[in-house]
């Protein structure tokens, strides 16, 4: 079977921990017993040049979206800050692209506040789906049609997947190695990273 093939939306002031949680999470899920990467991870940002994340951290994607084949992702990770919430979401081309991407990817995820671009796609409209806690009620006022949960780690849709803010990106990713594999997989990464985490 080949990697499962992992795309990471980046954009300018994202927030650090919401693409890079995910990141080492599909980056070193292996068995205890095995050395085989089962993921191949990327990041992706609309044009492939220096993407200035919060607090200044520099980080040089690996593709454009006009480098990415429709077909070419498994999975999409949407991360937050205030890069999603405040700017991208007034991003037409980006949505556009969110959009179209949901028609190829089997599963799409947010972190944090990535869950604005998502929403804001209409990808969330008539599904469970949860953000950060302190833009929750935001969530719920500017996308009545969304059901907004609170006090959760992740909502599971299906296809889509939603995730509260920072670090709980990492119990969803692990989440995703359980549901995608067994829970062999996603404890015996949760360990390396020590991590104690829900998933």
């Amino acid at each position: 079977m080949g990697k499962i093939k992992v795309g990471i939306l980046l954009f300018n002031e994202v927030e650090v921990l919401d693409f890079a949680g995910p990141y080492e999470v599909f980056s070193i899920a292996s068995y205890a017993d095995s050395e085989e990467k089962l993921f191949a991870v990327s990041t992706i940002a609309e044009q492939k040049k220096l993407i200035s994340a919060r607090n200044g951290l520099q980080v040089m994607p690996d593709k454009s979206l006009a480098d990415l084949k429709d077909d070419e992702l498994d999975i999409l990770i949407v991360p937050g800050g205030r890069g999603a919430s405040e700017i991208e979401i007034n991003n037409s081309k980006l949505i556009e692209w969110l959009k179209n991407q949901s028609q190829q990817v089997k599963i799409m995820a947010s972190v944090c506040t990535g869950a604005f671009l998502l929403a804001k796609a209409g990808l969330l409209d008539g599904k469970e789906a949860t953000t950060h806690w302190s833009a929750i009620e935001r969530l719920q006022k500017d996308f009545p049609e969304v059901k907004v949960q609170s006090y959760i780690k992740y909502v599971d849709e299906g296809n889509i997947v939603t995730s509260a803010g920072v670090a709980a990106g990492i119990d969803m990713s692990l989440y995703l190695l359980k549901r995608l594999f067994d829970e062999d997989l996603a404890s015996y990464t949760s360990r390396r990273m020590e991590f104690m985490g829900e998933f």
